[in-house]
């Protein structure tokens, strides 16, 4: 999974449609704010001008990222079974706690801890590979070990 490229299919999806927004909305946007500022005057001193600019760069850069990360993309199957794997979505219940968390395992690009997308190469995804319901999975945090019993794996 080292591979920054590795994806969901749904991961691979959204990076679609990202790189689509972009190069629509977000294209058409800053083409808009640099033609306001070019209607402003003098192009030499217009601060809004060379910000729009900068920013159409920044656009521009990400695109090219975006697209790379697309034509290099690889699809891993999402694991099938009762052992947590790449594309598993985990429920766990943090021992000290007693909280239950529901987390699904997903590359780096897709991961949003608020969303419970763990990234399969953090400190928790890592802990939770390879474990079934009923096995605990031993994280060290900067305040100490947190354990997680899996509850369940689908």
């Amino acid at each position: 999974m080292d591979n920054d490229h590795t994806m969901t299919a749904e991961g691979l999806e959204a990076l679609r449609k990202e790189i689509e927004e972009l190069e629509t909305t977000a294209r058409n946007d800053i083409a808009q704010q640099i033609k306001t500022a070019r209607e402003w005057g003098d192009l030499k001193e217009n601060a809004e001008y060379h910000e729009a600019k900068r920013a159409q760069s920044h656009l521009e850069t990400k695109i090219l990222q975006l697209r790379e990360q697309l034509n290099n993309a690889r699809i891993v199957e999402t694991t099938v079974g009762d052992v947590i794997g790449f594309g598993s979505t985990v429920e766990v219940e943090d021992e000290k706690t007693g909280r239950t968390m529901t987390y699904t395992l997903v590359s780096l690009r897709e991961a949003d801890p608020s969303s419970g997308k763990l990234s399969y190469e953090s400190p928790v995804g890592v802990a939770l590979r390879d474990l079934r319901p009923g096995e605990v999975a031993t994280v060290e945090t900067p305040s100490g070990e947190r354990r997680f019993k899996v509850v369940s794996v689908s």
